[in-house]
């Protein structure tokens, strides 16, 4: 059986990489270590419901040879009736291995970047912009994740026209992969007399932290310009040129961050920014390549996909790519979207697998 000759294979790596972290040399290596480390750790979980799924094979064989062999119309009865829920059990751990054993996306592990800016709906969008930081950071403080701002600006009014961010944590792109794209807002704003909703739009881009070694980032291709930060920061605002700005000449991409009170901090967080942007254009490009063969069901590359729709009147979320709604928007704004990531992963693993795309 094909499913059972991967899993055995997969269970041969795992003992090897067992071997493997117990070796000095490769302790001493701390780089490989690492990788093996995790490595193991991932293999361990198919390897636990693999054993598991023996053992109820191995039992499926006893009652049936009970069934055709024994003499005993009690113990025939008993093991008729513990078949028919071991196949079933048999089945839905068929279906978990299945998905155990869709390729992870190598970028799934990275850190990320968030780009949230306002679009359509001037000021009501800004405003939406700094709900939806504030439903993320709660989330970030769920999930034990740690951010760093590294850029925003604020709005005319009110809320925020833009911000940036760094976020670290177990998976963390893999994870916030599913939000980029265009997030729509329908609420009366405090400003309307009349009571009318407003349709407002806000963008939101997720990159994969980009290290050195994804993308060569050639410093001779980059402008920099200093200037003095603006709105919130306290004493240092105006007074030095801290913030910074990157110009990439070949693409024209321009990012600043003036967030921090070094210079040169903010000079690292930009070409990190800038790198991870670059990478981002590369995944993108494999992408649509892949798109030819395939449509992906999150298109995480489309950043001007309309994706989501907050409907405050309702008070429910729809997400538009897998037509899923949830009727509690006040939980969801503060930060209870796991329900809604985990749809989407599981859509998307359920596409891979229509695909043929197991390990």
């Amino acid at each position: 059986m094909d499913l059972l000759n991967k899993l055995e294979g997969i269970k041969e790596r795992f003992v090897e990489v067992g071997k493997m972290i117990t070796d000095p040399e490769i302790i001493a290596d701390m780089k490989r270590y690492v990788r093996l480390n995790k490595e193991y750790k991932d293999l361990e979980e198919i390897v636990k419901e693999y054993d598991e799924y023996k053992e109820l094979i191995g039992n499926l064989e006893t009652n049936k040879e009970i069934i055709k062999s024994d003499e005993d119309p009690e113990l025939k009865e008993m093991a008729k009736e513990e078949l028919s829920g071991m196949e079933e059990q048999k089945e839905e751990m068929e279906d978990k291995l299945k998905y155990m054993l869709i390729p992870k996306d190598p970028e799934d592990d990275k850190n990320a970047i968030m780009e949230l800016r306002a679009g359509t709906g001037g000021d009501e969008a800004c405003i939406f912009v700094q709900d939806m930081f504030r439903l993320y950071t709660m989330f970030f403080k769920e999930k034990g994740w740690s951010f760093e701002v590294i850029n925003s600006t604020e709005g005319t009014v009110a809320g925020l026209k833009e911000i940036s961010l760094n976020v670290s944590g177990e998976g963390a792109y893999g994870t916030l992969k599913f939000e980029s794209g265009v997030h729509r807002v329908q609420r009366v704003p405090d400003t309307e007399s009349q009571g009318r909703v407003h349709t407002s739009a806000i963008t939101i881009a997720v990159l994969p932290e980009a290290e050195e070694v994804d993308v060569e980032l050639n410093m001779s291709d980059v402008k920099k310009d200093t200037y003095r930060s603006s709105g919130a920061g306290g004493q240092h605002v105006n007074k030095t040129e801290s913030a910074v700005r990157l110009t990439h000449i070949p693409t024209g991409m321009v990012v600043e961050c003036q967030d921090g009170r070094s210079q040169h901090k903010n000079y690292e967080k930009a070409v990190q920014v800038m790198r991870s942007r670059l990478y981002q254009d590369e995944l993108e490009k494999k992408q649509e390549e892949r798109a030819a063969h395939r449509k992906s069901l999150v298109s995480t590359g489309d950043r001007s996909a309309k994706v989501r729709t907050y409907n405050y009147p309702q008070g429910r979320i729809t997400d538009h790519r897998i037509n899923k709604t949830i009727y509690n928007l006040s939980s969801f704004m503060n930060g209870d979207i796991t329900e809604m990531l985990e749809a989407l992963k599981m859509a998307e693993n359920a596409e891979k697998l229509k695909e043929g795309e197991t390990a």
